[in-house]
């Protein structure tokens, strides 16, 4: 079933993987080969109570609107040239934030390529064997979590770039939901 209806909005259960989709979808407009992207979560209502100012200019000041319940807005671009692992233990979220996302573009190998890996290579260069390797697959994850431990994540195949071929799932991207995830721990 595809994510995305006829008119165009995502179909989705919960508001995370409606947010999700709606990350990815704004991914997908600025193109491929894009930094990473950091979001952090709000309640929209919350929003359209707090701060008015803001709500109306992200278009949401309307409560009678069919928006989503949670909002999506892009923190600032990521440090140039630091490990995302590591930019990440520096997060630390204000309580209005009920969750965050990140997009990031990755080269990925088919399971049956683990057998070929080389042993001991350092990471640079297994990023290197990867980008060579004939069957690597670029692709766009978008993993968000809430507080609460939720999480949902969609991954794009640039290769099948289109909003009914993103494959969804809470545990697509599990090293990256944890990173998100501990950006809320104290």
């Amino acid at each position: 079933m595809p994510n995305v209806s006829p008119a165009g909005p995502p179909m989705a259960a919960s508001p995370l993987t409606v947010a999700v989709l709606e990350i990815d979808a704004y991914a997908s407009n600025l193109g491929w080969d894009q930094p990473a992207r950091l979001f952090a979560l709000v309640d929209t209502d919350r929003l359209r109570t707090q701060e008015p100012g803001l709500a109306a200019q992200l278009g949401l000041e309307n409560p009678n609107s069919s928006v989503a319940a949670l909002t999506p807005i892009e923190q600032d671009e990521l440090p140039a040239g630091s490990a995302l692992d590591e930019f990440l233990a520096t997060i630390a979220w204000p309580d209005a934030v009920v969750g965050c996302a990140m997009t990031v573009e990755r080269l990925m190998l088919p399971p049956s390529a683990e057998a070929s890996v080389p042993e001991k290579l350092s990471d640079k260069q297994l990023t290197a064997w990867v980008a060579k390797h004939p069957d690597r697959q670029e692709v766009r994850m978008t993993v968000a979590v809430l507080r609460d431990g939720a999480r949902e994540s969609a991954v794009r195949l640039r290769e099948k770039d289109s909003p009914t071929e993103v494959l969804t799932g809470a545990g697509l991207v599990p090293g990256l939901a944890e990173a998100l995830a501990a950006t809320f721990e104290s």
